[in-house]
């Protein structure tokens, strides 16, 4: 597998070229949010109010880090599995995010939501906590701050590995693999 070193923010034009099994290492800014901080976006969308931050062009890990260590920026920050977000899909990619950064599979409505947005879903190594976290050089809580480990992080990335499972055009790294074994 080759990595391809990414800077973020990225354009759009750039996310067509992306298939599904590419692998890059990205540096800049992603977000996080895991369940309680979608259902609170969502409640004050349906309420009329503005959201705290501004995720257009942006990625989104789903990911609720532990509390950092005695000289460190953020602790062990090991993707949770996506599928539980899938209810929330349309509602990130309608405020503009173009990457969303987890584990496991996205059902099919997410993915037909990709292919609409233009955006792709990405995977980063599950049970890799400890190790991804050295990938993260800045933590700050940007929304949500009640929510602790699911509050809002806005974090800085530098080589933070992770591999298209899901692109615009419909591919799906998953079930790529599994139909080239059979």
């Amino acid at each position: 597998m080759i990595w391809t070193r990414i800077n973020l923010p990225i354009h759009s034009k750039v996310i067509k070229s992306w298939r599904s099994g590419d692998a890059f290492l990205l540096n800049g800014i992603i977000y996080t949010a895991r369940d309680k901080a979608h259902q609170r976006l969502a409640k004050m969308i349906e309420s009329g109010q503005k959201i705290p931050l501004d995720l257009k062009n942006s990625f989104l890990y789903y990911v609720g880090p532990t509390p950092a260590p005695p000289g460190k920026v953020i602790g062990a920050a090991g993707p949770t599995t996506s599928s539980r977000l899938d209810p929330f899909s349309k509602m990130v990619l309608a405020l503009g995010v173009k990457g969303l950064i987890g584990k496991g599979k996205r059902n099919s409505e997410t993915k037909n939501l990709l292919k609409q947005y233009q955006a792709v879903y990405l995977a980063t190594f599950g049970g890799a906590g400890a190790y991804l976290h050295k990938k993260i050089k800045g933590s700050s809580i940007v929304a949500f701050k009640d929510f602790g480990p699911e509050a809002i992080y806005r974090l800085e990335v530098e080589d933070f590995p992770v591999v298209v499972i899901n692109d615009i055009w419909g591919g799906d790294f998953y079930e790529d693999q599994i139909s080239e074994r059979r």
